[in-house]
């Protein structure tokens, strides 16, 4: 890769995702339909700059709001909502370096984060229903003092595939608690299965990864279990990212419907119009999915500021504040996706369900993100937080 510039403030970070959301649309329907795995679209993504705009100004990085990072997440899922999913994970694990890497470990993994170098994940574990019950382990190895192996098999890889750099969730053998081992996709003992089989995000190559007496030195294994010690913002901003998927595939898919039938779409013979754009029924449903997309679209923003403001001042308060303020938003957006993604065909008619077309890789799409966590429970910590005052609990996925 030749040289990856820096973008230096959050304005140009917005125009860069504008242009590659413009680049991703292009092909998104054919991607999805063939299965076609995005590699030369990520090495575009990796030239663009844009994987290090949260790195810290002090290690050269444009340390973007999470307003701004929210609204570059929008605008890729608008364009193809399998591409914007693969770097979800790249911005978390940079964060868990932010967060509680050493010094050194900063300075070596930002300058791989500068150079274009894109980190996968490899966390969820079948069979577990938290990260309390991770399995993989590292264990003392036999090089240097403090050096490891490590053994596990992992599912729902999102951007393992195509990583530089796998982040793997683990439990270390002398304390069982979590830590963050960041291992070279090509290390020894790693093989990445694209067997990922979602009806949705089909791209994503959301697969396994095993990993076989994977050699780990010291410098390479960060403490995670600390994150959660006091307050924290790993979880909300880690689902700060998802809803803005969220929101940019029901953005994506009101824009799809708009333009089909204004171009394609022919009027109701009882509505009396020429147009199909001129019946007053389809613009009053036209009406009612533009305010959930709004909605959802304000929500994210006040999201983004509620964890930009905690990030200034981190406390109980401030971080319970943006938490839910997340939950908030990923609840709307989850709702605004799924229902757009299906009204799409209820407002354009036959013709729009051709398999030809691909317009039903929005609601796959949104119907398999959305799945992640469920909105049900977002809406519990919600309601205890407003009507007791409970904070919601410290984990990734708050």
């Amino acid at each position: 890769m030749s040289a990856v510039p820096v973008i230096a403030d959050d304005a140009e970070a917005l125009a860069v995702a504008a242009g590659l959301a413009a680049r991703f649309r292009e092909g998104a329907a054919e991607r999805d339909a063939r299965r076609r795995l995005p590699r030369a679209e990520l090495e575009w993504l990796s030239a663009s700059g844009l994987l290090a705009v949260t790195v810290p100004a002090e290690y050269g990085g444009a340390d973007v709001r999470q307003e701004t990072l929210a609204e570059v997440f929008r605008l890729l899922a608008s364009a193809d909502a399998s591409l914007a999913q693969i770097p979800q994970s790249h911005f978390v694990y940079v964060n868990v370096l932010r967060r509680q890497g050493t010094a050194g470990q900063k300075n070596f993994f930002f300058r791989e984060v500068l150079a274009g170098r894109r980190f996968g994940n490899a966390q969820s574990e079948a069979g577990t229903r938290h990260v309390q019950d991770i399995r993989t382990r590292l264990e003392p190895g036999p090089g240097a003092p403090g050096s490891y192996l490590l053994t596990g098999v992992k599912h729902y890889s999102t951007g393992a595939l195509f990583a530089d750099w796998i982040p793997v969730l683990a439990r270390a053998a002398e304390d069982d608690k979590l830590h963050v081992a960041y291992v070279p996709r090509d290390a020894p003992g790693v093989t990445v299965v694209d067997d990922w089989d979602g009806m949705g995000q089909r791209t994503t190559a959301s697969g396994t990864v095993r990993l076989e007496a994977v050699p780990v030195p010291a410098d390479r294994v960060v403490p995670h279990h600390l994150t959660f010690e006091g307050p924290q913002l790993h979880g909300a901003v880690a689902q700060l990212l998802h809803t803005a998927i969220d929101a940019g595939i029901a953005a994506g898919a009101l824009a799809e419907a708009v333009e089909f039938v204004r171009t394609k779409s022919r009027p109701w013979f009882e509505s009396g119009f020429e147009t199909a754009a001129e019946d007053p029924l389809l613009i009053q449903r036209f009406g009612e999915l533009a305010i959930q997309v709004r909605a959802a679209e304000a929500l994210l923003t006040v999201a983004a500021r509620s964890v930009d403001t905690a990030r200034a001042d981190l406390n109980d308060d401030t971080a319970a504040e943006a938490s839910i303020a997340v939950a908030a938003a990923k609840v709307s957006a989850a709702n605004a996706a799924v229902e757009v993604g299906s009204a799409l065909f209820e407002v354009s008619g036959t013709r729009s369900a051709l398999d030809t077309l691909g317009l039903h890789r929005h609601w796959r799409d949104a119907r398999t993100h959305t799945l992640h966590d469920p909105p049900r429970w977002k809406v519990q910590h919600i309601g205890r937080y407003v009507l007791n005052g409970t904070r919601p609990p410290r984990h990734s996925l708050l």
